[in-house]
């Protein structure tokens, strides 16, 4: 039997099954007395001493933290972003690492897409104007027969390209390490970045929060898009500059965003993105649908149970930590 400190604010929200899947294998879920909130490392601090699993959301999951966790053996990540979990602290002591990948690409696909689409035929301006009284067309773009631009062509790129087809658009992609035999299958044509900024009447981000990608999306790239273009970013906040990117939106650089992440989250309420017109924002919300905190939910559930009982979990990114090899 082992604890299970559960600090993911929307696991099990609408199905008891990821819990029943935890208390079948003989564990129980370790007090939280911030259920709903993102933890800091302090409020970390005070949970983790007795938890043999840890399975959480965006919470910061430091090296103080692991090193507080005497007996944590699985840190079980609700998602597919590991980013705020300090990983090599967690192989160092042997800790295996899982996230949930699948599990939410069809959800962050279908939101990519509905801020594209937000974005192009300004749908929040729509709908404050008949809300307000302002009864009168709003004139946007077109999507149909387009130019789309997909950075990183993983699970939920391709989930983009696929939809992407249904608009008899163009598909262009980006991948360090692209799947060629998807792209060919699906008529992708794979180019440099440079070039994908360049054609692109839509660019749509989808790569994690990596020392490689921080900033990847600066000046100089934005300055490389059409200034009818629009950038859609589901992916991380740190991804993509934010003063440079309110810059080429004010500016008239660029027609348009849709945004989901932030560098900081919430956003600072002055954020000068916040008050641009040509900007639709939600709060990382891609992946929360019914279907996918179902699916996320019941595959952190068996991660842990997986590690705590010796075998291998779905998805672990640090495979030796496992005991079972690369």
């Amino acid at each position: 039997m082992g604890n299970v400190l559960i600090t993911s604010r929307a696991f099990g929200r609408f199905s008891r099954e990821p819990y029943d899947i935890l208390s079948r294998a003989g564990h129980v879920v370790a007090p939280n007395p911030w259920p709903g909130q993102k933890l800091g490392e302090a409020q970390l601090l005070t949970l983790v001493a007795d938890a043999d699993a840890l399975l959480c959301g965006d919470d910061e999951v430091t090296a103080t933290v692991i090193a507080a966790a005497n007996r944590l053996k699985v840190i079980a990540k609700y998602g597919v972003g590991y980013d705020k979990i300090d990983v090599a602290a967690a192989s160092a002591r042997g800790i295996s690492v899982c996230i949930t990948p699948g599990a939410n690409n069809e959800s962050v696909a279908d939101m990519a897409f509905c801020l594209l689409l937000s974005a192009a035929r300004q749908v929040p301006r729509c709908h404050a104007d008949v809300r307000e009284g302002r009864y009168q067309p709003v004139v946007g773009c077109e999507v149909y027969r387009k130019t789309i631009g997909i950075v990183g062509l993983g699970r939920i790129g391709k989930g983009v390209a696929r939809r992407a087809k249904g608009f008899a658009m163009q598909v262009l992609a980006f991948d360090e390490y692209p799947d060629r035999e998807f792209a060919a299958s699906e008529g992708v044509e794979l180019v440099d970045l440079p070039t994908l900024l360049r054609r692109s009447d839509f660019v749509s981000l989808h790569v994690p929060a990596t020392a490689a990608t921080a900033g990847l999306i600066g000046a100089r790239e934005l300055a490389q898009m059409q200034p009818t273009a629009f950038l859609v970013n589901t992916a991380r906040g740190d991804v993509v500059d934010e003063q440079a990117l309110y810059e080429a939106l004010r500016d008239g650089k660029l027609a348009g965003a849709g945004l989901d992440v932030f560098r900081s989250e919430p956003p600072d309420p002055m954020s000068p993105l916040l008050n641009l017109p040509n900007v639709v924002l939600s709060p990382h919300t891609a992946a929360h649908t019914v279907e996918s905190v179902n699916n996320m939910g019941l595959m952190a559930a068996e991660n842990v149970v997986a590690v705590l009982g010796g075998r291998r979990p779905h998805a672990v990114v640090n495979p030796p930590a496992d005991g079972k090899g690369a």
